[in-house]
């Protein structure tokens, strides 16, 4: 049995050794990527290989990616009203966003608050296209932007679709990728996106960096967030993170390697976990399970339990998963992704993401299915406001 299970790869993966290799050599470099001498030259070289394997990741070329120090701000950068596309210089004048989105997308970036439309969602958790198209047909210059998979329930969205009716509205579509680059394929030309977001840290690279990738170059930038130097082609201003850069490169390759085999593995990680649960709690709710999901992720809710509870008492057994609620100052609110799909406030209260990954063992699995079988049968008989204390 394993003396501690990681299940939280949603919120952050383990570092892979590749990454954690290539990180620490960049790191003996003294260099500043832009400078002419050689030491300096040694550092950009790094910086363009990590350039190169991350646009291979997602079908795109290397002078399209704008490294950026995360995948929040590579979503407000993208989110501009100022963007220039096929030389068109009219602002964009409405943001079109899923009711599901990351908090960074949610809120807007550039745009003033009355600038900015939801699409709803399915009960399943899929973006009503529907409902695009009815948006879309209003007029205007839309941007759009939709995660690719659901941070909190794996449910990958329609994209390309979408992108076929944003495209006939004269819109761009920005593509928040960051939970599902390396576990299902991304490529951005399939997909129809304009604009596509990653972050190194869900890939097993170092925190603190991410990539803004564009589709095609005429896509300019016209109003960057960092604004100084020239770095980036002009897109980010501020020396770049060398070591979490090439980090980050390392990352992408390895994914890139073997994603089909990996994700095959990991499904049936997930599904033997799903099946368990199931086998123990027989009004357990999987939410998204009659859609296609990442392979990885697992939310659900059985009723009477509450999330803060259960996350301490799994905790506590050695198991790290996350809840589908947002805990702020002690509090806990409904998840506004499960809100979205009309899931009853107090089935949301319980529930809780279990996400796997490339290191993530039958035995871990097991851990997490017998701290969640004690949780479960501490519950009061009769009650259905939480667990015993």
């Amino acid at each position: 049995m394993a003396e501690r299970a990681y299940l939280d790869w949603n919120a952050t993966a383990p570092l892979r050794r590749e990454a954690r290799a290539a990180a620490l050599a960049a790191g003996d470099l003294v260099g500043n990527p832009s400078s002419v001498h050689g030491e300096g030259r040694r550092a950009r070289a790094l910086i363009e290989e990590a350039r190169r394997r991350v646009a291979a990741l997602v079908g795109a070329e290397s002078r399209n990616v704008i490294f950026t120090s995360g995948g929040t701000e590579a979503n407000l950068l993208a989110l501009s009203p100022v963007l220039d596309h096929h030389g068109g210089k009219a602002p964009r004048d409405r943001l079109l966003i899923s009711a599901i989105e990351h908090p960074s997308v949610r809120c807007g970036g550039r745009f003033p608050p009355g600038a900015v439309e939801e699409i709803a969602v399915s009960a399943a958790g899929e973006v009503e296209l529907g409902v695009l198209e009815r948006r879309l047909g209003g007029g205007g210059r839309p941007l759009v932007s939709i995660m690719l998979a659901n941070n909190e329930t794996g449910v990958i969205q329609p994209v390309a679709a979408a992108a076929e009716m944003v495209h006939r509205a004269g819109g761009i579509l920005h593509v928040d990728a960051v939970q599902a680059a390396g576990k299902i394929p991304c490529d951005i030309r399939s997909l129809g996106a304009d604009l596509v977001t990653l972050s190194a840290h869900k890939l097993g690279a170092p925190k603190g960096v991410g990539a803004l990738i564009k589709r095609e170059e005429d896509l300019h930038l016209a109003d960057p967030l960092m604004r100084g130097g020239g770095q980036e082609r002009g897109a980010r201003a501020g020396t770049e993170n060398v070591a979490g850069i090439a980090g980050f490169g390392a990352a992408a390759a390895a994914v890139q390697a073997n994603l089909a085999e990996e994700a095959a593995r990991v499904v049936g990680l997930r599904d033997r976990l799903e099946a368990a649960l199931r086998a123990m709690c027989p009004d357990v709710t999987v939410f998204g399970a009659a859609v296609t999901r990442l392979p990885n992720t697992t939310a659900f809710a059985v009723p009477g339990t509450r999330a803060d509870t259960a996350l301490i008492a799994l905790d506590l057994a050695g198991v790290a998963v996350s809840s589908g609620a947002a805990c702020s100052s002690g509090k806990v609110a409904a998840s506004h992704v499960l809100s979205a799909m009309g899931v009853d406030s107090g089935l949301a209260r319980g529930a809780i993401r279990v996400s796997l990954g490339f290191s993530t063992t039958d035995e871990e699995v097991n851990c997490f299915l017998d701290a969640w079988n004690k949780v479960v049968r501490a519950l009061p008989k009769g009650r259905t406001d939480g667990i015993a204390a």
